[in-house]
C-alpha cells in the first residue's frame, strides 16, 4: 500500500517560513520523481516544484528564489522549504510521486499565511 503523508503546515506571519515533508511508504521512492502541488480555494491545484531521482528540480516561476524542494532517498522523503511567504501562498499542499506507469497523492496539509 502506497502512503505519502505530509507535515509541517500550519500557520505563519508573512515573511515568515515553513518546512513541508514527505514521508513516502510502498515505493521505490529513488525510482519516482517527487513533487509538490498546491491547491487555493477556489483556485485549481498547481505545481510548486519537482525533483527527479537523481535531484533535478523544476519549480514553478512564482517559487524560484523562494522555495527549496530537496529529497533524501535513504529515508524516502521530500522536503519543501519555503521562505517569504505571503498570504498569497495561502493554500493545502500536497506531496505527489510521478513513476513511470503511476503516480500517487498525499492527503495534503494545510499552509496559511497571515497578513
Amino acid at each position: 500500500q502506497v502512503q505519502l503523508v505530509e507535515s509541517g503546515g500550519g500557520l505563519v506571519h508573512a515573511g515568515g517560513s515553513l518546512r513541508l515533508s514527505c514521508a513516502a511508504s510502498g515505493i521505490i521512492f529513488s525510482r519516482y520523481t517527487m513533487g509538490w502541488y498546491r491547491q487555493a480555494p477556489g483556485k485549481q491545484r498547481e505545481l510548486v516544484a519537482t525533483i527527479t531521482g537523481s535531484g533535478n528540480t523544476n519549480y514553478a516561476d512564482s517559487m524560484k528564489g523562494r522555495f527549496t524542494i530537496s529529497r533524501d532517498n535513504a529515508k524516502n522523503t521530500v522536503i519543501l522549504e519555503m521562505n517569504s511567504l505571503s498570504p498569497e501562498d495561502t493554500a493545502v499542499y500536497y506531496c505527489y510521486a510521478q513513476g513511470t506507469l503511476r503516480s500517487y497523492w498525499g492527503q495534503g496539509t494545510q499552509v496559511t499565511v497571515s497578513s
